[in-house]
């Protein structure tokens, strides 16, 4: 009996361990959100408290702290202050055979990342776009790594501080918005663009990276309590081709609207004959815009009435 018991625990510790291996992974190096960051080593160049190594809070906007100095969008000369990042943490030996990316939702302005000592990639612009860096060769795994992140508070690019910077608000500096590390298998699905229309018309654009053994991509509808809606569907990946279309359509499905957001989730796997290999969940509304002209916006065709 207590034979039996132990198998039967094993087993499933494996099933999971098996499904979880499946999904993306996030390993979040900064908080989630701002009431709830996580200190990181920080020096600023100029201004309040500045030349000094301390600790900030991530995500926020150092000025918010205590450093720098504050300018506002019209201001003619801002204070083209730089900050310095530094976070150690350490990386899992569960993920040494994965694909690695670390990922900043947000940073203004201009982005240098370094792991380890190294480049992570080409400086990024822009303080309103989520970019990630592939750092698989560059984290020790089973070891402590050193992020350091140097960001300009005025961008280098005058498009971007045109579109930016000038205009009516604060100009703030500083990693804003959560900083993570998504784990990934080798063969994966990078990201899907779905189009569901309010008839129940299904189509959906799965985007693949690295596939050399994977067979099929399958997907599932469920409603938001996680029960499914009609069959799933698949279709065959040829030539390790990097993007497949699949379609299909749904009976009367709830429609999403201002006054009723019914949404619906569809489950995607990347398949190797009967083994899942990546699986990642999208949420989404049937719905269906259109601009007919002379007359307005129609929402599931009925017009709608804009006031302001």
């Amino acid at each position: 009996m207590i034979k039996k018991t132990f198998y039967f625990i094993a087993t499933l510790l494996y099933l999971y361990s098996n499904i979880f291996s499946q999904e993306t992974q996030l390993f979040y190096l900064s908080g989630k959100d701002a009431d709830s960051p996580i200190n990181w080593e920080f020096m600023v160049s100029k201004g309040r408290n500045s030349n000094s190594w301390s600790t900030i809070p991530v995500p926020s906007n150092w000025e918010l702290q205590g450093f720098g100095e504050f300018n506002y969008g019209h201001d003619k000369n801002k204070s083209d202050e730089i900050g310095f990042y530094k976070h150690s943490f350490n990386a899992k030996k569960s993920w040494e055979h994965k694909k690695i990316f670390i990922v900043f939702e947000g940073v203004m302005t201009d982005t240098e990342a370094k792991l380890n000592g190294k480049i992570c990639g080409p400086i990024h612009q822009g303080g309103f776009y989520r970019f990630e860096y592939d750092v698989t060769n560059l984290i020790k795994f089973d070891d402590t790594n050193l992020l350091e992140v140097k960001v300009k508070k005025v961008s280098e690019n005058e498009s971007i501080e045109i579109a930016e910077r000038k205009s009516d608000y604060w100009v703030f500096g500083g990693i804003f918005r959560p900083v993570y590390l998504k784990i990934l298998p080798k063969e994966f699905i990078e990201r899907t663009a779905i189009n569901a229309t309010h008839d129940g018309k299904f189509n959906i654009d799965v985007f693949l990276s690295k596939i050399s053994s994977a067979k099929n991509v399958r997907v599932q509808v469920v409603n938001i309590k996680g029960e499914k809606v009609g069959k799933a569907f698949e279709k065959e990946i040829h030539n390790s081709e990097n993007m497949v279309t699949l379609s299909s359509i749904i009976e009367n499905p709830k429609t999403w609207t201002a006054e009723t957001p019914n949404l619906y989730y569809a489950d995607i796997t990347l398949n190797k004959e009967k083994q899942i290999i990546h699986t990642v969940r999208e949420r989404f509304g049937f719905r269906t815009i259109k601009v007919r002209e002379g007359k307005g916006i129609y929402l599931n065709d009925k017009i709608i009435t804009l006031k302001g």
